[in-house]
């Protein structure tokens, strides 16, 4: 067979330094091209981590027994000797930078896999990557030089350990309670600590500068920047030294374990934190202020409490966040009938009516009155599967209910209005376990109600029993988003915030995080990541139990549909279109403008894929039936 040359290029030679030609045959496999450019670099030292990247074909070719004929490789292509794993600027939920090593080869999924296991973050599968905001209105303000925190130094683990411990959501082993790397120095231990304990927010002229969405359209561009989680870092542009962010993609939180997930819910707090904050969350004026409270306190208690990765506050953890978990459990029925006088309201109807309602098993049937209650009533609602959410406001006695019910063409809203507290409390905890498939003979209602009650008192404003109102100050550009600080002076906010704090200043930090948590999860638009139809009107969001769409001419939320009626989905990558079909026989197409349609199709098949894995810690995930449900046609 003819010999023929071979330009590569050598990363460890320098930018300038020109290709290495080698003389090669269409039958020498891959790695025999690498020991040929290695001998003639002449260079010493470990090649391992080192593979070839195809320029033009914009391919890593990592399967050494491969010859280039079957590569496809002639004397034209541009090659270049390079380490898989290079440096990599990584930005996590809590504001913090770091500077280290990541996988340029790999699937994004497995990167991230490497990028957790260093961090000692369980269940990588719920993180992605995506580009920071281009930073355009910043070029007259002189570049304040970030703090980085460098541990590139980190050793890099073995591919096949790196999957095991992917697949089994394992964690390494720990040295004082953290991965051995932190253990080795102090100043490595620090980092450790910040991230594992919530640090206080920056100086209010920092918070000023980041970047805040003001309307459904920024927000979906957002969804845009995310990496492919079936492509690598190198094939998707992303340079040594770039910056990319860490955050949590999939709303989906499974397995919280007390020792295991110290990082893992700090930083979880941490992003809900700023989602808050930064508007990208929409919640009510009560409800941030108990967010700005439980902020404060939680502030407090981490300057406060030394880190020990088995202390009192983390033994807790794993009952405490039960709450972030969706268990589904087959449950008992029971005939026990709960009845009370509430009112419904569907979206045609401008007001309230009055109706005499039942709650018996999973079903609500309402009457004309109490006395009609024996006979067959104007109609009953299936809650399985229904969305429960609040719109509570204590201060003004509004205690209702917003309910999305399946039904043939997508969900129908219905409102319920208690008349009090108590009443909102046993309907509220009700409609939860009733959406979950359990009846009010659950052994978990009482507690769902004490849970609603305890979340109601929270709200309440309590007179002052001593002068921490007039003697302590507090920093509300920290607490509070930006429409409340416009709304109200500082003067204003810190007795209101105060006031909220009375009601959370006894709970632990675990318990504090874990109600933030709780409330943020409540919240109507929790996780709901946007993308913009074809038509500008006209917005998708994507939830990690439904889809919704949103008609931005009127403002609202037109149709709504499940996953687990969804029967399959497709996508024409021709036209960028996906395609749904739900039970019924009901179809919908949406094609994508602010995002490419392969990041909806990863949406909806990584929701697909977390409702597969298992409670149980011996079951491991699927990383090919990842890529199988997110990757679209080049997976396959």
């Amino acid at each position: 067979m003819a010999a023929w040359d071979l330009s590569v290029t050598v990363e460890e030679l320098g930018p300038q330094a020109p290709p290495l030609k080698i003389s090669v045959t269409s039958d020498l496999h891959i790695g025999g091209v690498i020991l040929k450019v290695v001998e003639k670099s002449q260079i010493q030292r470990d090649w391992s981590d080192h593979a070839l990247w195809w320029e033009q074909k914009q391919q890593w070719l990592l399967k050494p027994s491969w010859t280039l004929d079957k590569c496809g490789i002639h004397a034209d292509a541009r090659l270049c000797l390079t380490s898989q794993h290079k440096p990599l600027r990584l930005r996590l939920p809590s504001g913090i930078t770091f500077r280290l090593r990541a996988c340029f080869s790999s699937p994004v999924f497995r990167s991230v896999t490497g990028i957790c296991k260093l961090l000692n973050i369980r269940h990588p599968e719920e993180l992605s990557l995506l580009w920071p905001v281009e930073e355009k209105k910043r070029k007259k303000e002189k570049d304040v030089e970030e703090e980085l925190y460098d541990i590139t130094r980190a050793p890099l683990p073995s591919s096949e350990h790196l999957f095991i411990c992917a697949l089994a959501g394992s964690i390494p082993k720990l040295a004082n309670g953290m991965p051995a790397f932190f253990a080795e120095a102090a100043e490595t231990e620090a980092v450790y600590k910040m991230l594992a304990v919530s640090q206080p927010a920056p100086a209010p002229e920092t918070i000023a500068k980041l970047y805040r969405t003001t309307n459904i359209t920024e927000k979906a561009h957002i969804n845009s920047r995310w990496l492919d989680s079936s492509r690598s870092l190198l094939q998707q542009g992303v340079r040594e030294n770039d910056k990319l962010i860490l955050r949590f993609k999939y709303y989906t939180f499974h397995d919280i374990a007390p020792q295991a997930d110290a990082v893992r819910v700090t930083q979880l707090y941490e992003q809900a934190r700023w989602a808050v904050l930064l508007e990208e969350t929409e919640c009510t004026e009560e409800e941030m202020m108990v967010f700005a409270a439980l902020q404060y306190h939680i502030g407090k208690v981490s300057l406060m409490e030394q880190f020990v990765t088995s202390c009192p506050a983390m033994e807790d953890l794993d009952s405490a966040l039960q709450c972030l978990e969706v268990k589904m459990e087959g449950e008992s029925s029971a005939d026990d009938m709960l009845v009370s006088s509430m009112t419904p309201k569907r979206l045609t109807l401008k007001g309230y009516k009055q109706y005499w309602f039942t709650f018996k098993e999973t079903t609500i049937s309402y009457f004309k009155s109490k006395e009609e209650s024996c006979k067959e009533p104007i109609q009953q609602m299936s809650l399985k599967g229904c969305e429960v959410a609040p719109d509570v406001s204590v201060a003004g006695q509004k205690f209702c209910i917003r309910l999305l019910i399946p039904g043939p063409e997508g969900m129908n809203e219905v409102y319920l209005r208690c008349e009090h507290e108590q009443q909102y409390s046993r309907w509220m905890a009700a409609c939860r376990l009733a959406s979950k498939g359990k009846t009010l003979a659950d052994s978990s209602f009482s507690s769902e109600v004490q849970s609603i009650q305890s979340f109601l008192a929270m709200q309440k404003t309590t007179p002052s029993t001593n002068t921490a109102q007039t003697d302590e100050s507090i920093n509300t550009h920290s607490l509070v988003s930006p429409r409340y600080q416009k709304k109200y002076k500082p003067k204003q906010l810190t007795p209101r915030i105060l006031e909220a704090y009375q009601n959370v200043a006894q709970l632990s930090l675990t318990d504090a995080i874990q109600r933030f948590l709780q409330i943020w999860q409540a919240l109507p638009d929790f996780g709901l990541a946007y993308v913009v139809g074809c038509r500008k009107d006209e917005v998708l969001g994507i939830a990690n139990n439904r889809l919704i769409r949103i008609d931005l001419s009127v403002g609202d939320v037109v149709k709504t549909w499940r996953y687990n009626t969804m029967r399959q989905w497709n996508v024409n990558w021709d036209i960028k279109q996906v395609a749904i079909e739900f039970d019924g026989n009901v179809n919908i197409a949406f094609s994508c403008v602010t995002a490419d349609c392969k990041i909806v199709h990863e949406y909806i098949g990584g929701y697909i894929f977390m409702s597969t894995r298992g409670r149980e810690q011996s079951n491991t995930l699927n990383e090919e039936l990842f890529h199988k449900l997110t990757g679209g046609h080049e997976a396959l």
